[in-house]
Parts: structure tokens; sequence; C-alpha cells
């Protein structure tokens, strides 16, 4: 190849069209970072607001916004008049909650191309969003509210009557091991779990994660072990894939899920009432920690509040919203892993104590050590980067090793990321990434992996496929997912 550097304009503008067009068909086939560096490639060569703003669609799919925003803004820097720039930078802010910019840049192109349907529907749906903000922080932080749906539910729970036509389980005063045996089954068929017993069953939970403290320690006995699971994201029959490799939950089984149960999968609330029942059933042998997806904004984005309002009601979405509040931030177990559900703190000096310390019943912020537990990734160059996602930050081998030698660790486990064989071992062995959601969105061709850990911390990984083809008894069913906000195709 000839450098860059030695060929003429003429060479330079051919090179980069034909990275252009390999870049749009790497994204075609959903090789997204392949057609990220595609597209660099093409920028490298000659920049253009079209490469800027392809890189950008590109990295909307990996989820990195921060980066899609930023390359948006370059695009409109290079010709302020290209419309397809401000729609991708208004699509990328709206996925980082910057709505009132989002909502600026959906008014120019709607100046521009006024009759476009899907730029009004982003509009009109944006400007909804920007109204209900301004009216939650008008009554945020009343905790009199909280408490009337709370107890209305727990009065609603007791009074509603099961229809004799229901052929669902049936709950009684605790969860059973027969309950959640048949839950699961019914759960395959498609069931809907009566309103009575998912009050029931929500109420429990908030009960008991309302008692744990922010940062729960687990001890892996001598004899015994954990599994752990990363990313679920309402893959529903992929869960119950991982419980029929690996065995259902039980205090000789115990299971650790780091975050990230709902959103973007069809069935985000079979999965979450599965895993609060077995976390109600078993409390010192199964463990659930808060990922960035148990979030109220990532919930209306990304399909989890629309589905439970489309299968049962509003007001039992904002109740899963504020039992959220409430799941632990981390997990420590036999005082030498750290589990968290994105990565390390952007300052130094943090220490174990500090996360034990956070106040997490809440949304959290744009920034601070609760965000970085959400949100951050590890990188592999030193030091510390900007969060291409536009949250937390992106860490490196050396803020690894010096957090975990600060504060006696071997090992820290996260989740967040898609990895092609489902995990991915970083910085030396001392970062590990699991994620449990093969082929996320039905489109990205990943496997899925866990964790097994037993107590000699030594990690152990299982890696499997989708269930397309691997459940005969129940088939990967394919319903309209849920909507959210979907940025145009590259």
């Amino acid at each position: 190849q000839i450098a860059a550097t030695e060929m003429a304009e003429p060479q330079k503008k051919e090179a980069a069209e034909a990275a252009k067009e390999r870049g749009n068909a790497l994204f075609k086939s959903n090789k997204f970072a392949e057609a990220i560096d595609a597209y660099s490639e093409a920028i490298d060569l000659c920049p253009s607001a079209v490469y800027y703003c392809n890189r950008a669609m590109a990295y909307m799919k990996k989820e990195a916004f921060g980066a899609a925003a930023a390359d948006a803004t370059k695009a409109i820097e290079l010709d302020n008049n290209f419309v397809k720039a401000y729609y991708r930078r208004a699509s990328a802010n709206m996925a980082l909650f910057k709505f009132t910019l989002s909502l600026k840049d959906y008014e120019l192109v709607l100046k521009v191309v006024p009759n476009d349907p899907d730029a009004k529907s982003k509009y009109t749906e944006c400007e909804k969003i920007v109204r209900r903000i301004r009216f939650e922080k008008a009554i945020a932080g009343d905790e009199k509210a909280k408490e009337i749906l709370y107890d209305t539910f727990k009065q609603k729970a007791e009074a509603l009557a099961v229809e004799s036509s229901y052929k669902g389980p049936h709950l009684g005063e605790k969860i059973t091991p027969e309950f959640m045996e048949e839950l699961l089954t019914f759960y395959k068929a498609q069931g809907k779990l009566h309103t009575k017993y998912l009050l029931q069953l929500l109420i429990q939970i908030y009960d008991l994660l309302k008692s744990l403290p922010t940062l729960y320690d687990i001890t892996i006995p001598a004899d015994g072990q954990l599994t752990v699971c990363g990313d679920v994201h309402g893959q529903f029959y992929d869960l119950a894939n991982i419980f029929a490799l690996n065995g259902l939950p039980s205090e000789s089984n115990p299971y650790l899920f780091n975050g990230d149960f709902v959103d973007r999968g069809s069935f985000s609330l079979e999965v979450m009432v599965t895993l609060f029942g077995f976390r109600l059933l078993y409390p010192n042998h199964f463990f659930l920690a808060r990922g960035n997806h148990e979030t109220v904004n990532m919930n209306k984005m990304y399909g989890f509040e629309g589905e439970v309002k489309a299968k049962y009601a509003q007001n039992i979405a904002d109740f899963f919203n504020e039992i959220f509040e409430w799941l632990p931030l981390g997990h420590l177990i036999n005082s030498k892993i750290l589990v968290v559900h994105g990565g390390l703190p952007s300052t130094d000096g943090v220490v174990i104590q500090d996360i034990r310390n956070v106040v997490r019943n809440r949304q959290p912020p744009e920034s601070g050590l609760m965000s970085d537990l959400l949100w951050s990734d590890p990188c592999v160059p030193p030091g510390r980067l900007p969060s291409q996602r536009g949250v937390g930050c992106m860490f490196g081998p050396d803020i690894t090793a010096a957090f975990l030698a600060k504060n006696g660790l071997e090992l820290v486990i996260r989740s967040h990321e898609v990895k092609n064989e489902g995990y991915e071992v970083m910085h030396g062995g001392k970062c590990i990434t699991i994620f449990s959601a093969p082929n996320y969105c039905d489109q990205m061709g990943n496997k899925g992996a866990f964790i097994t850990l037993r107590s000699d911390l030594k990690p152990k990984f299982t890696v499997f496929e989708a269930v397309v083809g691997l459940l005969k008894t129940y088939p990967h069913p394919h319903p309209q997912p849920p909507t959210h906000p979907q940025p145009p195709t590259a």
C-alpha cells in the first residue's frame, strides 16, 4: 500500500471512497467495529462530513453515543448544510439523555425536510420527553408519593381475586422451588403471571433489596462455587438456557447476575420476574447487581417501560424503577474480587469503603463514582481516556493494577460490553468482561458466556450459543420488539 502522504489528491479521494464503501459493506454485515476502522481510514485519507456521519452511525450501533455525537458535530463543522449530520447528533444526544440539545437538532432537520415522517416522529417524541422531564423535576424527591405507590400495590395485591380461568402458577405467602419451576415453564409458553402474584412478588423484592448494603459481600466456601453471569437484556429464552446448561439456582448452585437484565430484548419483564423470584427464594445464594439499564431513562428509551405498560400498566413500570434504585451497585467475593457492572472510578484514591458509602437509591448522576461503577469500560492504553459512551471513563491496565493493589484485591469482573466469545480477559488477567446475551439484539452474532468461580477464585468460562435451534420444546419466538427510538440505517 502507498502511504497517504505519498498519494496525490485524486488518489486519496479514490482510496477514501473505497474505504467508505468497505465500511458500508461491513456495517450491513453487522461488523460495526470493523466498519468504524474502515470509516476512520477514509477520514484519515480525506476528511468529509459523509465519512464522519457514517462513522457516527457505526458508533451508535456500538452504543458509543459520546463518540457518535462528536463525529456528527465534526460533520456539521465540515458541512453545516448536511442535514443527516444534525439527525445523527440528535439521535446520539437523545441516547445520552441530552433531550434539549436533541430537540434543537430535530427542529433544524424539520426546517429542511418538514414532511419527513421519521423526523416528525422523533421530534414529537423528544418534545414529549422534555415536557415530562420538566414535570418530573417539579415533583422529584417526593418520598410521600413513593410510599403511596408501595401502599397502594400492597393493598391491591391483598384485594385482587384470581379468576378461575387463570391457568398459571399460584403464589402463596412465600416463593417456593415448585413455584419457580412452574413459572419458568409458564413463561416459556409465553404465559402472563396474574397481576396479584406479580404485585406480591414486587412488594417482597422491594422489602428485601431495601435492606441490603450498596456493596454486598459474598463468601464462596471451601467446597462451594459461584456462577457469575453478565448482561441478559430481556433474552428470556437464553436465560432459561443458562439454567439448562448450568442447573437451576439452589443453595448448592448459587448465581450472581451482574446487571442489565432488561431493555433491548422482548421478554425483559419475564427475565426480571424470574430473577427477582430466585433472589427471594435463595436470599443468601442468588445475587443481583444494578446495571446502567436499570434506570428510568434507559427503560424509557430502550423498551422496558413500554413492555411493562403493554403487559400490565404504567404504574407497575414506575414501581419497577423504584425497586431498581435499591439494587446493590456491586459485590465483593471473598474480599478479593470486585464485581460491578461497568468499571473502575474516574479518579485515583478510591477505596472499597467509598463504594460502600455510595447512596444508591436514586437515578445515577451524570458523573461521579456511582456512574463510573455503572458505565465505565476498560481500554488497552494506560491511564484514563474519555468514554466513547459519553458517561464514565475508559481505564487502562495501570489504573486496574493500582486500584487492586490499593484495595488488596486480585481481580475485577465487569459486564456492560458485547464480546464475540461472550467474555474477554484484559489487563494482564486482572480485568474480565462477561456478557451473557448471545446474538445480542438478534443481530450481533456474538456468543454468550458465564464464569464459574470456586474457592481458589480461578475463573472457568463456559461459552454458549444463542438459543435458536437449541431448545426444541421452546423455540425462541420473535414477537414485535419493544418500541424505542432507532436512528436510520447509514
